[in-house]
């Protein structure tokens, strides 16, 4: 696949992904946090709530950034792409490289929310631990989904990165 499908490809993805699963999912997270107010309200439900309503506003904003900024930041990798097809690379890379890097500190992440939500639900005999459990494997769930589909983007993006700024083969 030529350089500028697969950057096409990859900044399409961040945008689907930002606009049609991370918004919603964080429009689905404050109606669960109502629900849980509003039915069983007390410890329980506002423990429930709370990581729901964190999580869905940094994914929320998240989600919002990314797809608004997207179609910009494509038009001037592009118009960079023209100029230099090295430059542009070797300026995107450590951006990418950055992103990538941070791959495993968010799954270390959803992976403690899990953990310690499972934890709270049947370890701790308190509504509030009954009610924070599901909420944080909920949160730490999605996360896993969100990531999941921006890392398997990433790498292949970024290898096409590497490509282009790689010295060509010795004669």
């Amino acid at each position: 696949m030529a350089f500028v499908e697969q950057m096409q490809d990859y900044f399409r993805g961040e945008r689907i992904e930002a606009l049609f699963f991370i918004v919603p999912a964080a429009l689905v997270l404050f109606v669960l946090a109502a629900a849980a107010l509003k039915s069983e309200g007390g410890a329980f439900g506002v423990a429930m709530a709370v990581p729901m309503v964190l999580f869905g506003l940094v994914a929320l904003g998240t989600g919002l950034g990314v797809g608004l900024r997207t179609p910009g930041q494509v038009a001037a990798l592009e118009k960079a792409y023209a100029a230099s097809p090295q430059a542009m690379a070797a300026e995107e890379l450590p951006r990418m490289q950055k992103v990538n890097a941070a791959w495993p500190v968010y799954l270390g992440v959803w992976t403690a929310a899990v953990v310690v939500g499972l934890a709270l639900r049947f370890l701790v005999k308190a509504d509030w631990a009954h009610g924070l459990g599901p909420g944080l494997i909920i949160v730490g769930a999605m996360g896993f989904l969100i990531d999941g589909f921006a890392e398997r983007r990433a790498r292949p993006y970024t290898q096409a990165l590497e490509a282009l700024v790689a010295p060509p083969p010795a004669p």
